[in-house]
């Protein structure tokens, strides 16, 4: 049996980018401003302050990402509280956090979570129809993990 989690129309986006990112992240985000704004938007440190500055819009800022604001967007995810990730990241350099980086990753697919990790990923999951429409994401059914005898 699976559950179901209503995504709204609004959505709830968290937004990272590596700091070799950034610049593209802020083009793309420019050139979606109006997109953008009809939503509820959480970044990670220096992004977030980058992206209110940029999109006149406020943004819940979070921890840097080497400092935790990473596992701070995947507590979130975990709790239902994203609904979306666009996280530019860099695959050309090693990053401090990169464990973090992964577990990140790994929850997105776990909770059922879109992410998008390039422009062209973000500009096909914008152009949706399921961007601006509420949508019933299926949860995969973990009861037999959560119910194992160790």
């Amino acid at each position: 049996m699976s559950h179901i989690r209503k995504i709204a129309a609004s959505k709830r986006i968290a937004m990272v980018a590596h700091d070799n990112r950034k610049t593209e992240l802020m083009d793309w985000a420019a050139a979606n401003r109006e997109l953008l704004s009809k939503n509820t938007l959480y970044a990670t440190g220096t992004t977030g302050r980058l992206l209110e500055e940029l999109l006149n819009q406020p943004v819940i800022l979070l921890l840097s990402g080497p400092l935790g604001g990473d596992q701070q967007v995947g507590s979130m995810i975990a709790e239902e509280k994203i609904d979306l990730l666009i996280f530019f990241w860099d695959p050309m350099s090693a990053q401090p956090h990169d464990p973090d980086v992964k577990a990140l990753l790994r929850l997105c697919v776990v909770w059922n979570i879109p992410v998008a990790s390039n422009r062209a990923t973000a500009d096909f999951l914008f152009t949706s129809p399921l961007m601006h429409e509420d949508y019933l994401a299926e949860q995969t059914d973990y009861s037999k993990y959560l119910n194992r005898i160790v």
